[in-house]
């Protein structure tokens, strides 16, 4: 009797256990039992709108600007150097057979100006130095006599040699004057040569000769 008061002793930490137990079945039941309300919101459509590309607008062209080009026509000007030929003395000029330097220009073909060749360059005879003892005529005996002076010119045709091979009379004060100037330029006169180009050439020339009577 006292072995059954002792087994049925209350123990309070088992029933706390089985309780605990029995809620946690319980509330499983009622989770798996009980329907679960979902409440979904669904945004309103969105409305649609016509995103096609639309083709670009032409391009503008850029005003045009009219350009006026002033063509200027440039006229060449050559100048073509003139070869001068030494000028021979007043009282003896040149009178050569040779045809004297035409006026040098050019002539134009084709809008361009084509020079003409250069004129030659001509030198005049002059009395060589060496024989310059050899120049003056000897007096007429008659015209030194009768006391007479005078002056001759005469033209001269020089070789390339430099001799006198021709002479004429320009003018002179008597005849015997004349011929003893002309004696003594076939005979004593020598000249240095004309020459045109560098090249020795036959020339006329004027040479004057004066006959004066020294006093004493």
């Amino acid at each position: 009797m006292y072995a059954d008061r002792r087994h049925s002793k209350f123990d309070p930490g088992s029933m706390g256990l089985a309780l605990a137990l029995n809620g946690t079945i319980v509330a499983g039941l009622i989770a798996f039992a009980a329907p679960t309300m979902v409440h979904r919101i669904i945004d309103p459509p969105l409305p649609l709108k016509d995103f096609r590309l639309r083709p670009p607008p032409p391009p503008i062209d850029p005003p045009k600007t009219e350009v006026k080009t002033q063509v200027h026509t440039l006229r060449e000007v050559v100048a073509i150097p003139q070869t001068q030929v030494p000028t021979l003395p007043i009282d003896n000029p040149y009178v050569g057979p040779t045809t004297p330097p035409g006026p040098v220009g050019g002539t134009i073909d084709g809008g361009f100006v084509t020079p003409a060749k250069p004129a030659p360059v001509l030198l005049g005879a002059e009395l060589d130095s060496r024989f310059a003892g050899s120049f003056q005529p000897e007096y007429p005996v008659g015209e030194r006599r009768a006391e007479h002076q005078g002056r001759v010119v005469v033209r001269v045709l020089i070789g390339v040699d430099g001799r006198v091979k021709q002479v004429e009379k320009v003018s002179a004060a008597s005849d015997d004057f004349f011929e003893a100037t002309e004696r003594r330029a076939l005979q004593k006169w020598r000249f240095k040569p004309a020459t045109r180009d560098g090249v020795p050439v036959e020339t006329w020339k004027n040479v004057g000769v004066s006959f004066v009577l020294n006093d004493g």
